[in-house]
C-alpha cells in the first residue's frame, strides 16, 4: 500500500500539538495532524467533572486568537473540549481522527531521509515529526507488596469520576502532587480520608511569579538536556495553598503520612508498624509520556529518558517532542510549538510558504 507524504506529521491534538500545528500553518509548512481522540479536547475529554476552569491555569491561551471567555465553574472537559473544536474549525486545520499511530521508524540509513508514520488509517512518510501525544494514556501505577490481595478497589485519577461514589468508604490517596491534593479536597468533603506520599510535600504560601517559573522549568529542562527521565514542573515548584485545600488542612484531609510498607485484604501496613483500613485506593501517582510509537527509532539513552536539545531529540533531529519534560506544563506547551516548528525550518527539504498565513 501507497503512504501519504506530508513534510511534517503531527501525532496528538492537544494543546502542545495544537500551538505547533498553528506554528506550521502559519510559516505554510505542509503537514497533517493525527489525533487518536474521537473528537477535539486531547486528554481534557476524559478529565472528571468537578475539575473547573478556576483551577486550570493558561491551558485556553492557544496562539493566534483572542482568548474565549471561560466560566470559572465550567467543567474543564467541556469547556476545552468546545474551545478546541472551534480553534480547529477557525484555522482550518487538517486534523485526522480517531488516528491511531502505531509506530515510527527510519525509511533508510539517511539522516535527512523520510520517516515512516504507520497508523490504524494508513501509512504516511514524512520529513520530520512533532511528537504531541502527552501522557494521560499511560498512568503510572506504582506496585506495593500484597497489591493484588486488597479486597477494596483500587483505581488511578485516570479512572476518577467523582467523590460522590465513595460516599461511606475510607478511601486512601497515595501522591504528593496537584491531583493529588485536589482530589483528597474534593473527596474528604463526602467521607474520611488518608494521604500518603514518599517524600515530604513541599508547600508555598504564594503563587510563584515568573522568576521562579523559568527556574523551575530550567532545572526539568537540564534533566531532558542530559538524557535523564523528566520529572513534573510541580516537584521542583512545591504546592501552593489555596484556600480550598486551607479548607482541606482544617479538616484534617491533608494531614499526610509516610509511605506504608504493604498493601493487604482489609488495607494498609503503616510505616510504624499500625495498620490503617480502607474501602479503597486511589493512586494518583502521575503519568508517563506516550512514546511506545516511536520505539523503532531507539531514542532512550542508558539513563532511561531520552537526551533533548529544546524540543529536538539529540539523535534524530528530524524528531521533536512537545508537552514532553519542561514543556508538559500547560503554558510551556505553547512555547515548544513555536520552537519546534523554528528548529524544523532549518531542516533539509522543508519548504516554507514565502509569505506567512495571517488570520482576520
Amino acid at each position: 500500500m501507497n503512504s501519504a507524504r506530508a513534510d511534517v506529521v503531527v501525532i496528538g491534538a492537544g494543546q502542545a500539538g495544537l500551538s505547533a500545528a498553528y506554528h506550521l500553518q502559519r510559516r505554510g509548512v505542509d503537514h497533517v495532524i493525527l489525533d487518536a481522540e474521537d473528537g477535539p479536547g486531547g486528554a481534557w475529554r476524559h478529565r472528571w467533572k468537578s475539575l473547573r476552569m478556576e483551577t486550570v491555569n493558561g491551558i485556553s491561551d492557544l496562539p493566534g486568537i483572542a482568548k474565549p471567555a471561560v466560566d470559572p465553574r465550567e467543567p474543564s472537559s467541556e469547556f476545552l473540549a468546545r474551545y478546541f473544536r472551534d480553534y480547529e474549525e477557525e484555522l482550518g486545520l487538517s486534523v485526522r481522527r480517531p488516528v491511531k499511530v502505531h509506530s515510527v521508524s527510519r525509511e533508510d540509513t539517511d539522516p535527512a531521509g523520510l520517516l515512516g508514520i504507520v497508523t490504524s488509517d494508513g501509512d504516511w512518510t514524512a520529513r520530520a515529526v512533532i511528537n504531541a501525544t502527552g501522557t494521560w494514556t499511560r498512568p503510572f501505577w506504582p506496585i506495593y507488596p500484597g497489591q493484588s490481595t486488597f479486597r477494596g478497589r483500587q483505581l488511578h485519577v485516570a479512572d476518577y469520576v467523582s467523590a460522590e461514589e465513595f460516599k461511606g468508604q475510607h478511601v486512601i490517596v497515595v501522591g504528593g502532587g496537584i491531583s493529588a491534593v485536589g482530589l483528597l479536597d474534593e473527596i474528604s468533603r463526602v467521607t474520611t480520608t488518608s494521604w500518603f506520599t514518599r517524600r515530604e510535600p513541599v508547600w508555598r504560601d504564594e503563587e510563584f511569579d515568573a522568576r521562579a517559573g523559568h527556574d523551575a522549568v530550567a532545572l526539568v529542562e537540564e534533566r531532558v538536556r542530559r538524557g535523564l527521565p523528566p520529572q513534573s514542573v510541580v516537584s521542583v515548584t512545591g504546592l501552593i495553598w489555596t484556600p480550598a485545600l486551607k479548607a482541606a488542612a482544617a479538616r484534617g484531609a491533608l494531614d499526610r503520612q509516610p509511605m506504608f510498607t504493604s498493601i493487604e485484604p482489609g488495607g494498609v501496613r503503616l510505616a510504624e508498624g499500625g495498620f490503617q483500613p480502607a474501602d479503597a485506593i486511589l493512586w494518583a501517582t502521575g503519568f508517563r509520556a506516550e512514546l511506545e510509537h516511536l520505539a523503532p527509532l531507539h531514542l532512550r539513552g542508558p539513563g532511561g529518558g531520552i537526551a533533548m536539545e529544546g524540543t529536538q531529540v539529540a539523535s534524530e533531529p528530524r524528531v521533536h517532542l512537545v508537552g514532553y519534560g519542561p514543556s508538559s506544563s500547560t503554558i510551556g506547551a505553547n512555547r515548544a510549538g513555536r520552537a519546534a516548528v523554528a528548529a524544523i525550518l532549518k531542516l533539509p527539504g522543508i519548504s516554507p510558504a514565502a509569505t506567512p498565513v495571517s488570520w482576520g
